[in-house]
């Protein structure tokens, strides 16, 4: 930084930066002193004001850090002045008006300034400003406060500036509707409206800017339907409207005339196809449609873009094959990511892109071979492939030493056969991530000691065999900021206590005996922020075990035993489910778990009591204390704690007492397991304010309530599970109004004494039974620290087919009722036959009459079909023929007559299937007809 004297010597026209006339007077007329480093005030700087000749006067880029003088208007010829980016702060001074002279005024920032450091307009505000520059053609004050609505600033500027140009106005803190007024200014080339609150439609009359070549309105919360005619604006070459996630909008077909260098729509609610004329955009350079609502096919006279630069298609929902590149040359950057695009690229569509920095194609259904010309090009830095289809192997790098790859990601695809040696050749690789494919053979980890700018590497979940280094010692490795060597089939620890930047380490499912030695904990120099160690065979923690920044620590699925190791004092997510821990939980552990969001000690031995102190994790979302031995009453603070907790899992222990009826009225839960303890009494009725409650589960336990009618009101409910407890009464008492239950997928209330009739009229609103083929195919889980994608996924105990199964996951399309095992009477519900995406239904063990309903039939995707121990009549109907996937049915012990249906399905059932129905006169099963004579 450097302090000016202003002291203009008769010599001065020969200093940078000064202009004189050319009449030999030596009249300064121009002064440029930009991005000198100048600090200090320009109140006292007389030589600066008396030059009475200054046309042109430039400033910007320099750090006065003061407010603007009103001897400004000492410069009565100034033409253009540029104050930008010169650190100038406050209200900008009323003696700029008075400029008379000016064309070209310059007052912008680009800097974020506080409202107390930035340039403002209140008084005068912007119309006294521009009353008197009735000349300007260029008015820049992006970053002024300006804080004028639509009505008021378009006006203030059609009425004093009529030959304006350019328009640049961003991040002024101005607000909408643009007003009509600014129609007035039909010289407009230049828009810039960037950042401000405009909160409404862009006005159809922008198309009539017949001059226009620049429109910036990114960022403005435009609203409504831009006007499909600003795009074929003839001399129109940059738009700009990203960052407007309600302005909707569609891309013309009608583009022949436009002459779009620069298109930019990203994150808006622009939709539709690609029109094929965009293909006749030939100076198109750049074009963004990131995270839009585009579909369709990438239509092929993309090819035709010459002049392409920069493409970015990502995230919509394009289709499809990818077209070739071969004519963009110039072509640097292409994004095509979470996109639908599919099929097979020829090799050929990269051919010649000798200037490709970037491609990104992650999250598609690409197929076949990765394209070889997509390696041999010497400038790309950047390959990320990942979460495809891509098959076969990898193909090598050609001059792979000479190579600018820093990034290579091909994880999640179907790649096989050996991991290309010259991929270790690489020198510039940065970050190198091969994991979940079908890569096979030996890599010896010292072999990555030649990519000495690696600084994270993934080989997880291939069929790799990883060996530990030979002839290197860990000082001769790269620093790593990350290493993933899951399921990499290792058996020791590779020796990391030289690795002083690393954050993240995941040796899990592997082969690794023994103990976790001490200077794991040290490696980064404790900056180590994540250790995934579980699916081993260790058996023990060396000690000391202190990793002081670890936010993730994973060892479930090993053999440790003894108390439960002491927790980092910043850990968010520790999971130590499934080892041999024996001890009690420690009265202090809450205090250990201050910031935690995830806690599971579930599959322990662990007894004794739920400790009171686990009520202080109060940023607790999941806690699992699952299968182990704990006893005792539920601690009443962990409810009333509900309102953070997601999941609260406590099944199969030996936990007794009430659950307390202390729900809060914010509850949060979406999972409440409560199964296979000793819990008595009634269900809770403050369990109503768990308004987001997903599941419930409370069998296996020594309830005695009637049905819970509370349930009813839960919208959110996906699995009830009541089964095997103490409940009685009949469910026809719950108010029918009430059910709310869209989203029930699996209903389980076996082994209870409930009586009366099935209800029926609610089986209606059951729509999560009533499919499509459509459904979705994913899984109940709760996501907890999201940006690691890690998550808690729901399982749940249920009997089907006969069999007892514990589903660790839940798909949503799984959907079930069971009530067997009860005391209801009357005839099966009609309605249940609507319930046509149901996999399994059980109706056994009960006193139901009459006749089976035909409306079964309509059940195409049952798979399990129990009405064994009733005292269903009649015959079986003709339509049980259509349920093609039934693998199981059990209808004995009824008295049911007649002749069983032909169907090759029926026919594979065995006699016991419909044993004990003495009025049933055949049976065919297999190829051979048995009688089964009463």
């Amino acid at each position: 930084m450097k302090l000016v004297r202003w002291n203009f010597s008769a010599d001065c026209c020969e200093w940078a930066g000064v202009t004189c006339d050319g009449g030999g007077l030596g009249h300064v007329t121009g002064l440029n002193l930009s991005n000198e480093s100048i600090s200090g005030g320009l109140q006292n700087s007389n030589a600066l004001f008396s030059l009475q000749y200054l046309e042109n006067l430039d400033l910007s880029f320099n750090n006065f850090n003061t407010t603007l003088p009103d001897r400004f208007a000492y410069l009565t010829r100034l033409v253009s002045l540029n104050l930008s980016n010169a650190g100038f702060v406050g209200q900008i001074p009323v003696a700029i008006s008075s400029v008379t002279t000016l064309v070209t005024l310059d007052l912008s920032s680009n800097l974020y300034f506080s409202e107390d450091r930035s340039l403002k307009l209140e008084n005068p505000n912007l119309a006294t400003l521009v009353s008197n520059l009735t000349g300007l053609i260029e008015l820049h004050l992006d970053g002024v406060n300006i804080s004028s609505h639509g009505n008021k600033w378009c006006q203030d500027l059609a009425f004093s500036l009529p030959n304006l140009q350019v328009l640049s106005l961003s991040n002024c803190f101005l607000s909408g509707p643009i007003d009509s007024s600014l129609a007035q200014l039909r010289y407009l080339s230049v828009i810039r409206l960037d950042g401000n609150n405009l909160f409404a439609p862009v006005p159809e009359f922008f198309a009539n800017f017949s001059n226009l070549t620049i429109l910036h309105l990114s960022d403005c919360n435009l609203q409504g339907k831009f006007p499909p005619k600003v795009f074929q604006v003839s001399t129109l070459e940059i738009l700009d409207l990203s960052y407007n996630h309600d302005l909707l909008g569609y891309l013309p077909d009608d583009l022949q005339n436009a002459s779009l260098k620069t298109l930019v729509l990203s994150c808006t609610n622009f939709s539709g196809r690609l029109p094929d004329s965009i293909g006749t955009l030939r100076n198109l350079s750049r074009i963004e449609l990131a995270s839009c609502n585009f579909n369709g096919s990438i239509t092929i006279s993309v090819a035709n873009l010459t002049e392409l630069v920069y493409i970015d298609f990502s995230s919509n929902m394009f289709s499809g094959p990818i077209p070739s590149f071969c004519k963009s040359k110039k072509l640097m950057y292409i994004d095509f990511s979470h996109n639908q695009l599919s099929g097979e690229i020829p090799s050929s569509h990269f051919e010649g892109l000798f200037k490709l920095l970037y491609i990104d194609l992650r999250f598609n259904s690409l197929s076949g071979s990765i394209p070889s010309s997509l390696f041999a090009i010497p400038s790309l830095q950047k390959v990320q492939l990942s979460f495809n289809q891509f098959t076969g192997q990898v193909p090598e790098f050609s001059a792979a030493s000479s190579s600018s790859l820093d990034t290579l990601d091909l994880s999640s695809n179907k790649l096989e056969g050996p991991i290309p040696s010259s991929v270790f050749d690489i020198k510039r690789l940065n970050v190198l991530i091969l994991s979940s494919n079908k890569f096979n053979g030996t890599i010896q980890l010292d072999g990555i000691q030649k990519l000495s700018n690696l600084t994270k590497i993934d080989l997880s979940y291939n069929n790799l065999t990883v060996e530990n280094a030979s002839n290197a010692t860990s000082s001769s490795f790269p620093q790593l900021g990350t290493l993933k060597l899951a399921s990499c089939k290792l058996r020791v620890f590779p020796d990391l206590s030289n690795q002083s930047k690393l954050t993240m380490l995941d040796l899990s499912d592997n082969q690794i005996t023994g103990v976790v030695p001490h200077w794991i904990w040290k490696v980064g120099n404790g900056s180590l922020l994540y250790l995934n160690l579980s699916h081993n065979l260790l058996d023990d923690l060396e000690q000391p075990h202190s990793a002081p920044n670890l936010v993730v620590l994973d060892l479930h699925y090993n053999q440790l035993n003894g108390g439960i190791p002491t927790l980092p004092p910043s850990v968010a997510y520790v999971d130590y489910s499934s080892n041999n821990f024996t001890s009690v939980i420690p009265d202090n552990i809450g205090t250990n778990l201050s910031v935690a969001i995830f806690f599971s000690l579930s599959n322990n031995s662990l007894t004794g009591v739920i400790p009171n102190s686990i009520c202080n994790a109060i940023s607790l979302q999941v806690l699992d204390l699952s299968d182990n031995g704990l006893n005792d009453a539920i601690p009443a603070c962990l409810i009333e704690r509900s309102e953070n907790l997601g999941v609260l899992n406590c099944r199969r222990n030996n936990l007794g007492g009430n659950i307390p009826d202390n729900f809060p009225v914010n509850c949060n839960l979406k999972t409440l397991d409560m199964s296979g303890n000793l819990l008595e009494g009634k269900v809770p009725q403050s369990l109503i304010n768990c308004t987001t409650l997903e599941v419930l589960d409370l069998g296996s336990n020594k309830f005695n309530d009637n049905f819970p009618c509370l349930l009813r009101n839960m919208s959110s409910l996906r699995v009830l599970v009541l089964r095997n407890n103490n409940f009685y009464g009949n469910l026809s008492l719950c108010p029918q109004t009430d059910v709310k239950w869209t989203k029930l997928q699996i209903f389980d209330i076996a082994s209870n004494n409930f009586s009366g009739r099935l209800p029926n009229s609610v089986l209606s609103e059951w729509k999560a039974m009533m499919g499509d083929g459509n459904e979705s195919h994913d899984h109940l889980k709760f996501t907890v620290l999201r940006l690691s994608q890690l998550y808690y996924q729901d399982s749940i105990t249920v009997t089907s087919k006969g069999l007892e199964m514990n589903l660790v996951k839940i798909l949503t399309i799984f959907t079930t009722i069971d009530v067997s095992h009860n005391k209801f009477e009357g005839p099966i519900p009609e309605r249940l036959g609507q319930l046509n995406a149901l996999y399994a239904l059980n109706l056994s063990h009960n006193a139901l009459v009459g006749q089976i309903s035909s409306a079964l039939g309509n059940l195409l995707h049952l798979e399990s079909l129990d009405l064994s121990d009733n005292k269903l009549t009649g015959e079986i109907p003709n339509q049980l023929a259509k349920l093609t996937f039934l693998s199981v049915l059990n209808l004995s012990n009824n008295m049911l007559v007649g002749r069983i249906p032909t169907s090759t399905q029926l026919q594979s059932f065995s006699a016991a299937s419909f044993a004990n129905n003495e009025g049933l006169c055949e049976l065919l099963w297999k190829k051979n007809v048995q009688i089964l004579v009463p």
